[in-house]
């Protein structure tokens, strides 16, 4: 008697589906780790008359970006596959790097402005990768990323400007 092999199947996709997404969704949340972390290190490090409203609005997107990583997690458990979890990990695959001292205020915002650029990009490498294989769940949760990330995106460009 011949025996089968088991083909592992989550929600209409196998493994070949998926394999591809996420890989794309693993750099995405690498670099979004990278991401923030600066942020953190952003929100602890801020000086000048900018202080009271970089503080904030760092915290703001700090918990945006944890929200986004977590979400991102739990999709790739979705499909039975493991997420990036380790530090080394997330410097190994982020596309983001680490600025190097404590940056000025400024340049704390044209490091963001550059983050936001690199995940953006991600972000629609994801989307097409999940377009190819019919998944509009994965669609659906990094379209809203995308919409605030711009919105953010435009605030500090806005904010650049009247430096």
């Amino acid at each position: 008697m011949e025996t089968k092999e088991k083909t592992f199947v989550r929600l209409g996709f196998n493994k070949k589906d998926t394999s591809e997404l996420i890989d794309q969704v693993n750099i995405l949340i690498s670099s979004y780790h990278v991401h923030y972390q600066k942020l953190r290190n952003f929100h602890w490090n801020v000086t000048g008359k900018d202080f009271f409203d970089l503080h904030d609005k760092f915290e703001e997107l700090y918990n945006f970006s944890k929200v986004n990583i977590d979400d991102l997690a739990e999709r790739v458990r979705v499909f039975g596959a493991f997420p990036t979890a380790t530090l080394q990990e997330y410097l190994d695959s982020s596309k983001i790097k680490e600025p190097e001292g404590v940056p000025s205020p400024d340049e704390m915002v044209d490091h963001l402005l550059s983050d936001f650029e690199i995940l953006l990009s991600q972000m629609i490498n994801v989307l097409e990768t999940a377009n190819d294989i019919g998944d509009v769940s994965t669609i659906d949760l990094v379209n809203s990323m995308v919409k605030q990330t711009e919105k953010y995106y435009w605030m500090f460009t806005s904010w650049s400007d009247e430096k």
